[in-house]
């Protein structure tokens, strides 16, 4: 799993001083109905490595996790992110990836197989969980980001 948290870690270092010099005014604008600020979307990220550090951890020390999705509107909602300045939110969302970093640093190698299921999905190694985790937060960060280029990823809101 070193492999991933090396990925993780790469992703955090290169995308937080971006992320910090997004203006707070900008952060907060919103785009438009049923589309997230750029703070609601980081703070879905948040909720994401919030969500994920269980599955992960669970997966690691049982051998599988088999745990219910989350409603990531109303997470982001509850969450209040919209009224969170933006470095905070930043910082939050640094700490908790390099926090993940370090979990997944920690597992195993042979507890990359182990079976997860979230909510009605398929059953899926670990490994592809963790594997899907960077490439949703990657798709969210190129979109926050307003980067050309944004990675794909089927079922991200915006």
């Amino acid at each position: 799993m070193n492999d991933f948290a090396e990925r993780l870690r790469r992703t955090v270092a290169h995308e937080e001083p971006l992320l910090g010099a997004i203006a707070d005014s900008s952060a907060s604008a919103s785009p438009g109905a049923q589309r997230w600020s750029k703070k609601q979307e980081l703070g879905h990220l948040v909720d994401s490595a919030t969500n994920n550090r269980v599955r992960f951890t669970k997966a690691a020390l049982e051998g599988r996790f088999e745990g219910p999705s989350y409603d990531g509107r109303g997470w982001v909602e509850l969450g209040g992110y919209a009224q969170m300045p933006w470095v905070d939110l930043v910082d939050l969302w640094k700490a908790l990836n390099t926090a993940l970093a370090t979990l997944l640093s920690r597992i195993p190698e042979e507890r990359r197989t182990a079976e997860c299921r979230i909510g009605e999905s398929l059953t899926a190694p670990l490994e592809f969980v963790v594997d899907d985790y960077i490439q949703h937060m990657q798709h969210h960060l190129d979109h926050i980001l307003s980067r050309e280029q944004v990675r794909s990823y089927p079922s991200a809101h915006k």
